[in-house]
């Protein structure tokens, strides 16, 4: 642990450094604007945007976001099917369901406004101790201690702590450290200096070739001064994510395709999907959408495959098309869809990839 001579020290050169180098995003105050300068509701929205997912990546989907619902009361008035749609493509999307329950407790708990204590912004849908401390922090300028990915990364570097970071008695040290770093007074911009802190992470102090020769911390930096940079930090291996297949079948009436939606849990939870069986269970393709669908359909063709990766399984997703023979689709089943009128329908990423094939040989 630093003591409170470097404590000091590398609080100023970090917020040095942040006045200098920081990004400017459309959900982040500038250095040393008073807490409240922007809504709290720009930083609950990008923080759950945020979460296993770039910066660069989340700027569009943001001010697009923020464009169709601008105020915590939008959100939470707004209809589930829409702020998926919103959500789509950036993936995770139990983030979306989250923050718009999130939202919707916030107006009915919280008068209408994001809480300002972590204690109160842990009662929030989706927000864990990571974000209840940088919500609290930007948004309120709140002395509350931080740790992402990043963060971890800098100071397993900074103090050379060799452990496995994603151990728990580890966790329990990294996270007293950062308690111990972030300002004591909200005079002293916590919000800044845990900014700056993620922001080290992600510009500077990188996974791999980090630019030491820029960083505001290298004098203080125990593994620069070892010359252990590259290996640390050090974590444990992940398990192979389990190889599964999903066989999707695009069930073609005319000029239409059949749609239908995902269960309210689970993976993809609530999104629309051209019929996809995770399990045949014994049945060919063709009784599998006898049985789930009341459809007959004339032998499928294949149209392609590809591969999607989630945190814990890689997806094939063997896609194939069949015409309508008879029958009729059971009622609540689906909807009949030409592939230019879905923009209403959220798509997980896979779906949009099928419907990407789908277009190329309609």
């Amino acid at each position: 642990m630093p003591d409170a001579s470097a404590v000091r020290a590398m609080r100023r050169a970090l917020l040095a450094w942040y006045r200098t180098h920081h990004r400017v995003l459309p959900w982040r105050p500038p250095p040393g604007a008073p807490a409240g300068s922007l809504p709290p509701y720009y930083t609950l929205v990008s923080e759950a945007m945020l979460q296993q997912t770039q910066v660069a990546t989340v700027v569009a989907y943001f001010e697009r976001f923020i464009a169709a619902l601008p105020t915590l009361e939008d959100l939470a008035a707004a209809d589930p099917q829409h702020v998926l749609r919103l959500w789509q493509g950036l993936g995770y999307y139990r983030r979306a369901r989250n923050l718009h329950a999130a939202a919707r407790m916030c107006c009915e708990r919280f008068d209408g406004r994001v809480p300002k204590t972590v204690e109160q912004l842990l009662e929030l849908p989706g927000v864990g101790r990571y974000s209840a401390g940088a919500i609290a922090s930007i948004a309120h300028g709140q002395c509350a201690p931080i740790l992402d990915g990043n963060v971890a990364r800098v100071l397993a570097r900074v103090l050379a702590i060799r452990e496995p970071i994603d151990q728990t008695p580890t966790r329990h040290h990294l996270w007293a450290v950062a308690a111990a770093l972030v300002p004591r007074s909200p005079r002293s911009s916590p919000g800044d200096f845990n900014q700056a802190m993620m922001e080290l992470g992600a510009r500077v102090c990188t996974p791999r070739d980090p630019d030491c020769a820029h960083c505001p911390l290298r004098g203080r930096c125990a593994a620069y001064a070892a010359g252990c940079v590259a290996e640390l930090p050090v974590v444990r291996p992940r398990k192979q994510p389990k190889p599964v297949t999903h066989r999707v079948l695009v069930v073609q009436r005319g000029r239409a395709y059949l749609l239908v939606q995902r269960p309210g849990k689970g993976l993809w939870s609530s999104m629309w999907e051209c019929p996809t069986a995770e399990a045949l269970e014994g049945q060919t393709l063709i009784q599998w959408a006898q049985s789930r669908l009341g459809l007959a359909l004339y032998p499928p063709t294949a149209l392609g495959h590809f591969t999607h990766q989630t945190t814990h399984r890689a997806i094939r997703f063997e896609v194939s098309v069949a015409k309508v023979r008879g029958g009729r689709v059971r009622r609540g089943t689906g909807v009949w869809r030409a592939l230019h009128k879905l923009d209403d329908l959220p798509l997980s990423n896979p779906q949009r990839r099928v419907m990407e094939l789908l277009r190329g040989v309609a």
